[in-house]
């Protein structure tokens, strides 16, 4: 049988370079790290194996540098050896849900500073969008964060205009 000098299984399929499977041990490696990060809460919503979950539990009580790094290593070695789209699927899910969180407290911010220092204006384009919001009290929220900075209660009266904010967006 002549060889036609390309990479390939006995089947014909292609076999990826050296440098590629390089490149996906070390996006599992990174997808084990990640794992490793998460709080206890998040981790318990993914669907790992036990002997993956048990190496990750074990890296966390690590202090050597040495050590983690083995570590580490060791759980990309068994994510090689799973089907690791579910978990790279509910790690994504999981950052999307934090991005569209983060995106939501940024909208809030603004609005906070925008009836803060429009007033009337913006009170009016927030009402067209929030409906349900209590007019008066979101004036009387205005007014108080209004006031100067040097006034003692400014900041608090401003946290308390974010918190009515965030929970008419919330609804």
């Amino acid at each position: 049988m002549v060889s036609d000098g390309g990479n390939s299984d006995a089947d014909g399929s292609p076999v990826p370079s050296k440098s590629q499977r390089k490149r996906d041990m070390l996006a599992l490696q990174a997808v084990g790290e990640a794992l490793i990060t998460l709080p206890d809460s998040q981790l318990a919503t993914i669907p790992v194996p036990d002997n993956v979950l048990d190496a990750v539990m074990a890296a966390r009580s690590m202090n050597s540098r040495g050590a983690l790094h083995r570590q580490k290593q060791y759980i990309g070695k068994l994510m090689r050896n799973i089907d690791a789209a579910p978990i790279v699927d509910a790690l994504e899910a999981l950052r999307a849900r934090e991005r569209l969180q983060a995106a939501r407290h940024h909208q809030t911010e603004q609005w906070r500073d925008r009836l803060i220092a429009e007033g009337d204006a913006a009170l009016a384009e927030f009402i067209a969008q929030y409906p349900e919001a209590d007019r008066q009290k979101l004036r009387q929220l205005m007014r108080a964060a209004a006031k100067p900075a040097a006034s003692p209660s400014a900041p608090k009266a401003a946290r308390n205009l974010f918190r009515y904010l965030r929970e008419l967006s919330d609804r």
